[in-house]
């Protein structure tokens, strides 16, 4: 039988690290169901701020003011995974942390993470952790050209990282490793990019999103599509993967899993996020539990079950550069669900909202998108 004895129940407060956008979609969402939430971010009237209860201003790694955070919460929850393990786990002598720390250490290390994907035996890039340029010259060796060198922390849309194509490019590389330990990787020659979420209780019962299709710019999430175009096949094989790893992780709350699908249909694990993701910002429209939802959901305890796709969707991103045209065109449209994210500054290439249309034809819709030439690259991109 499944054990929901011990849940957190409208009324009593969560308490979120992080207050970019997907802590302002998590805060929207528990706010719906009854929650109180405090968010702590550095940043005074951060997107989360805006909508919470109340604001801790603090840095994310001020142990003493996350340790005040977790005091007046009944559950503590983060939305990106670069907090600090050892405070989260301090934090838990003071309130709920059902997330734990295990699926923490290994999203926000990269060695962790290949570690853990070997471990269980799960497809992924050949890879070398890498400490120096001597160690670089005899992995590439090894792995051959061209390939892809990571710092193993941090690093996001592409930062953090460095392709190496040529004996050459080598040398260019000593900037990462000055950061610390790296993750020289194989090149995966794929043809579509594909996510799935999943969101997991305290008691291990599991909401399983539909496949996603990804496609990206400059290493930024473009757009995405659901259900993804892919097998059925492929699709089954990703849900079971994500279902794998949601399970050894021990997972609370929602997790995000991005795969590269080769031509012959093949998968590699390209990355582990345990907390909502980008791609399932659709999820709010376009099922009947968003990624959000589950993820409250799941950190307070209660009942959880597959979503049901309402209606097959599209979601863009809108970047700085995009906003004016994307606003006016859906100030203008009855089936642009616009999302902004309250951010003060405006800036090229950084997350500004996005949108998300419901549609009976994905090829048609996404021409359509295409036509707008709002999110067109500028010329000096396409040659």
């Amino acid at each position: 039988m499944t054990n929901l004895t011990k849940q957190i129940l409208p009324g009593q407060v969560i308490g979120i690290i992080g207050g970019g956008q997907l802590g302002q979609m998590m805060t929207l969402a528990a706010k719906s169901m009854g929650f109180k939430v405090i968010v702590l971010d550095p940043q005074v009237d951060c997107p989360a701020g805006q909508v919470a209860d109340d604001q801790i201003v603090a840095a994310y790694d001020d142990e003493n003011q996350i340790i005040e955070l977790a005091k007046r919460s009944d559950v503590v929850t983060y939305e990106f995974e670069n907090v600090d393990a050892t405070t989260i786990e301090k934090a838990q002598q003071l309130t709920q942390t059902p997330q734990g720390t295990k699926a923490l250490r290994i999203a926000q290390d990269r060695v962790l993470e290949k570690q853990f994907l070997a471990t269980e035996k799960l497809p992924h890039a050949a890879f070398k952790v890498v400490t120096s340029i001597s160690e670089l010259t005899k992995a590439v060796a090894e792995i051959g050209l061209p390939c892809l060198l990571k710092t193993a922390r941090g690093g996001y849309d592409g930062k953090g990282q460095l392709v190496l194509r040529w004996p050459s490019d080598i040398e260019a590389a000593r900037a990462l490793l000055d950061f610390g330990v790296c993750v020289l990787e194989e090149m995966v020659t794929f043809d579509q990019e594909i996510s799935v979420m999943i969101s997991q209780n305290w008691a291990g019962q599991q909401a399983l999103f539909p496949v996603i299709e990804n496609q990206h710019r400059h290493n930024i999430l473009h757009i995405s599509i659901c259900p993804a175009r892919v097998p059925a096949a492929v699709a089954q094989e990703a849900k079971e993967i994500a279902q794998k790893i949601a399970t050894e992780i021990e997972l609370v709350g929602t997790l995000g899993v991005e795969f590269f699908v080769t031509p012959t249909g093949q998968l590699f694990v390209n990355e582990i996020a345990p907390r909502p993701h980008n791609s399932g910002h659709l999820t709010i429209e376009a099922c009947d539990l968003s990624q959000f939802m589950a993820h409250i959901r799941g950190v307070c305890n209660w009942p959880l079950q597959t979503p049901r796709l309402w209606q097959s969707a599209v979601m863009v991103n809108v970047l700085g550069q995009d906003v004016p045209g994307a606003l006016a065109k859906s100030c203008q449209s009855t089936d642009w669900s616009y999302h902004d994210y309250g951010k003060a500054e405006r800036k090229e290439n950084r997350k500004m909202g996005h949108i998300t249309l419901l549609t009976d034809d994905l090829n048609k819709t996404l021409s359509e998108i295409e036509a707008t030439q709002i999110w067109a690259l500028p010329k000096e991109q396409t040659k």
